[in-house]
């Protein structure tokens, strides 16, 4: 599935299932809520913190399509194509770090 074929289904999916889209704001809290989730995964699984119970029935690949899903259905709301926009991204990316990342000895 492509990215924009992802942003229909999504975009079908709230408008019948989901029945609408909840405001922006309260969609970016949810956002905010769904990366935490996968920080506090990542913590567990690669970091030094160890698991509780309520954590280890978590998947980190669902997580991390949470995320996917509630940055969807904000670009849907206001209006962005997510593959223009990762394209123009990556461009930009490619221009000004040309070299840089190259040059950087931390990187070596």
């Amino acid at each position: 599935m492509t990215i924009s074929e992802a942003q229909k289904i999504i975009d079908t999916w709230i408008n019948t299932t989901g029945i609408r889209y909840y405001n922006e704001l309260t969609n970016t809290a949810i956002l905010m809520e769904e990366v935490g989730e996968v920080a506090r995964l990542m913590a567990r699984i690669y970091g030094e913190q160890s698991f509780k119970e309520s954590d280890k029935d978590h998947d980190l690949a669902d997580e991390m399509a949470d995320v996917l899903f509630v940055l969807m259905c904000l670009a849907n709301q206001t209006g962005i194509d997510l593959t223009e926009a990762l394209q123009k991204n990556l461009e930009k990316k490619t221009k000004r770090d040309t070299e840089r990342h190259a040059q950087n000895p931390k990187l070596k």
